[in-house]
């Protein structure tokens, strides 16, 4: 099985400590998200590979050579400022942080996520553009993939709807995007690819290629039975199946464009329940929790 660290939460930035701690613990605990009283139990002796999702990578960087669970690595690194990103650390440190990364993760396991692109008045097309040109500028010859992907309405971006004062993207913007974004990447040596979108820019110039696709997996593992993850109930993702060790509405970024914190209000009383010795990211296994085994035998998962 694979393990996503994380969609939920930026494990990396905030919750290394804990992380590290499970693994040498030997297992993980998570809490279902919509029965919180089942709780699955992973045994790192059952996973064959780990994908890092993260904003800033530094806090994982000394620890990354203790792992011998095999990684991808994907660090996003958006253009906007605090308006947006109130609690990101500067984007320079980032990119120093992704330079130190490649020198560990191998670079056909390194991503760059320019993600989300959103339109607003000061966001604007060209903005984005000299913004993705500094970016791959700035990482010429240290990682050779980027991912975009276009943002959506969540209900966090809803309620910073005012904020944000989105532009609906058109079929022009789109070919801007595409058109700039692949020419730029191809002069500094890189791919481009969308993440989950019904418009794949192809046709400018970008790769088809999944974030967490199967031949890359067979480059890291050397296994082929790993399976699509069918539970993201999106017809344009064709990742390979993946648990999600974190918990919603945990991260401190405080992104106003993210998903997983759809009830910010929460999110420090959530870090309050953050124990680094817990099985759990969040609380405790409580009396009444029902904790199921996950495995992953002859190419099927089961709960024991």
């Amino acid at each position: 099985m694979n393990l996503n660290i994380s969609g939920r939460t930026d494990i990396v930035a905030f919750y290394t400590p804990w992380l590290i701690h499970r693994l040498k613990e030997g297992f993980v605990d998570v809490r279902n998200p919509f029965y919180p009283k089942l709780v699955q139990r992973i045994f790192f002796k059952d996973v064959d590979a780990m994908v890092f999702c993260t904003k800033n990578p530094l806090p994982i960087l000394p620890y990354l050579s203790e792992i011998k669970i095999p990684i991808i690595f994907q660090v996003t690194l958006t253009p906007y400022h605090k308006d947006l990103e109130p609690h990101l650390p500067p984007k320079g440190k980032i990119i120093e942080g992704i330079k130190k990364l490649a020198t560990i993760i191998p670079k056909e396991f390194l991503y760059v996520r320019y993600d989300p692109i959103l339109i607003n008045p000061t966001y604007t097309l060209d903005y984005h553009i000299r913004s993705f040109r500094h970016l791959c500028q700035a990482l010429d010859g240290v990682v050779s993939k980027v991912i975009v992907s276009f943002i959506d309405h969540y209900k966090n971006v809803e309620n910073h709807s005012s904020l944000l004062q989105l532009n609906e993207m058109t079929e022009e913007d789109l070919k801007i995007i595409g058109t700039h974004f692949s020419q730029i990447a191809k002069e500094h040596h890189m791919t481009v690819q969308t993440c989950v979108e019904k418009h794949n820019l192809q046709e400018y110039g970008f790769v088809k290629r999944d974030c967490v696709d199967f031949t890359t997996l067979f480059q890291l593992t050397g296994k082929t039975h790993f399976t699509e993850w069918k539970a993201r109930n999106n017809s344009y993702c064709h990742c390979a199946k993946m648990i999600d060790i974190g918990a919603y509405n945990s991260c401190p970024h405080h992104c106003k464009y993210c998903y997983a914190n759809f009830k910010e209000e929460e999110i420090a009383q959530n870090q309050k329940l953050h124990d680094p010795h817990s099985s759990l990211l969040l609380g405790h296994i409580q009396e009444e929790d029902e904790i199921k085994v996950l495995s992953d035998k002859r190419s099927h998962f089961y709960v024991e």
